[in-house]
This record gives C-alpha cells, sequence and structure tokens, in this order.
C-alpha cells in the first residue's frame, strides 16, 4: 500500500520577477474617467458609449479615428489598462456597433482579442477585466503575469513513503486510483475533483498542480471537502468548492477558449460582531 503525505511550503517570491507587459504598448488609465479633454467646438473622429445597466454594453461610431485614441477613451471609461500591437496603434479606425457586450465588441476592435479577468466565487458581480489585450495578427500571447501578479506562492509536496515495494499490476494500480481521498483530473479545459473529506486549502493546491498554475493560500482554514464533480470548468468547480476563492482567467476570444492563471483562498471579510 502507498501512503502519500502532503506539506504546504510558502514561497516567498519577488514581486519584481512578475515581468509587465512592454510600456509602449500600454494604454494607461486616467484618474478622471468624467470628461474628455477636447477644444471647444472641436468634433472627436468617434463617439463612444459605455453603459453598465443593464449590463455592461459599448456602442462606437468612428470614422478613421486613431485607433490608440480610441484605446485610451474606452480604458478610461471601463477603468481598465488595454495594451495595443504594434500594427494597431497607429490603425485608422471606421466602424459603427451599437449596445454589443464587452468581448463581442472587442472582438470587432483587433483580430486577436485576450482578456484577463478576476472572478470571486461568492460575489454575484460579473467577472472584473483586469487586462485588455488587442493585439496585432499572429502576434504571440502577453505574459501569464502581464495584469495578474502576485508575491507569494504555496506549493503541494507528495511523495511516496514506500518507494522499491514490488511492481503493481494495471488493474491494482486503477484499483488503488479509485480509493484514494483525493483525485484530480483535468483535459479539454475540463475539471473534475472526487475529493473524500479533504482540507479545502489541499484540493486548491492539487488542482493547480493538474493544470499548472501559482496557488496563493491566505486562509488556513481545515474546511473539509467532500464532494464529486465531473467535467465542469475551473469557475463552475471552484464555486462549488467555497465562496473564498478568488480565479483568474484568462479568455482567448480569437480561439474561444478561457484558461485558469492562478488561484487565491483568502479570509473571509470579518463581520462588525466578530472585529469587536
Amino acid at each position: 500500500m502507498k501512503n502519500l503525505f502532503a506539506g504546504l511550503v510558502l514561497l516567498v517570491c519577488a514581486a519584481a520577477a512578475f515581468a509587465q507587459q512592454p510600456q509602449p504598448d500600454k494604454k494607461p488609465v486616467a484618474k478622471d474617467t468624467k470628461t474628455q479633454t477636447t477644444k471647444p467646438g472641436a468634433k472627436l473622429p468617434f463617439v463612444l458609449t459605455v453603459k453598465t445597466r443593464p449590463i455592461l454594453n459599448l456602442s462606437l461610431k468612428a470614422e478613421k479615428a486613431n485607433m490608440a485614441e480610441v484605446a485610451q477613451e474606452l480604458s478610461k471609461r471601463l477603468k481598465t489598462p488595454i495594451f495595443l500591437g504594434t500594427e494597431r496603434q497607429k490603425e485608422p479606425l471606421t466602424i459603427e456597433f451599437s449596445e454589443l457586450t464587452l468581448e463581442p465588441a472587442l472582438q470587432l476592435l483587433s483580430p486577436t482579442v485576450y482578456v484577463d479577468y478576476e472572478i470571486e466565487t461568492g460575489s454575484q458581480n460579473p467577472p472584473r477585466a483586469l487586462g485588455i489585450y488587442l493585439y496585432d495578427v499572429n502576434q504571440g500571447e502577453p505574459p501569464m503575469s502581464a495584469v495578474v501578479h502576485g508575491s507569494t506562492q504555496t506549493m503541494l509536496i507528495e511523495g511516496n513513503t514506500e518507494d522499491g515495494v514490488e511492481p503493481e499490476s494495471d488493474e491494482e494500480k486503477k484499483k488503488k486510483e479509485e480509493e484514494e481521498p483525493l483525485r484530480v483530473t483535468y483535459q479539454n479545459y475540463m475539471l473534475s475533483v472526487k475529493a473524500k473529506k479533504q482540507p479545502l486549502p489541499l484540493v486548491l493546491l492539487k488542482i493547480g498542480e493538474t493544470i499548472g498554475i501559482p496557488v496563493d493560500i491566505q486562509n488556513a482554514t481545515m474546511e473539509m471537502v467532500d464532494a464529486e464533480i465531473s467535467k465542469l470548468s475551473v469557475e463552475d468547480v471552484v464555486r462549488q468548492l467555497s465562496p473564498n476563492i478568488k480565479l483568474f482567467v484568462r479568455a482567448d476570444l480569437t480561439r474561444a477558449e478561457r484558461r485558469a492563471l492562478r488561484l487565491v483562498l483568502f479570509e473571509p471579510p470579518k463581520t462588525d460582531q466578530e472585529g469587536r
């Protein structure tokens, strides 16, 4: 029989190790988002409208407008940094659309689009966009840490305490795998988790190890997970595990793919009574 042991090792990584996207491509968010500075009577080459009710939607009418100027104004309105590919920066933009949600609107602005989101599993709010990338055709994917930062990472260490025993048959291996208290598989962006009374931090670390993403355990809860979840997206799985998880994901709109970037288990906010 194999005995598995698990330990948590906290690695503190320098925040500077997380590379930023090159600054020339970045359109910073201006602090003043209420007004647009123009000369009196000047006619803008575009009209941009951003509404948040009932859901976030965009309208844009542009006639040979400078793409960089449109992106800068959109960044202000969304309060989200926008990164432009080299060819996009000086591209004249002529387009018109009305009341499109964020992702379909972005796809009309560039041939290659990525959006990094933050999702809080206990919140009813939609995912929050952290960074938008309007890239050129065949431009490489932005760094995973372009806007998703983290200075700490928790690692799962597993080992076999009975190395050197007689080899097992395939049938014996399959039977033992089925009997394991924690099993996580990931295929075609679909995640499956089978946990029998396992600590939540351990389950999240196993998910991170399987997917290949960093996990930050900020809440040393010993809440037990007893669940069997089969072939769901990472977002849907973590929502079922705890309301105190932040999941960072990247949406690749060109390929219609979403993949996880980072997991954080955070301390739940204290109530007024607990704070006294």
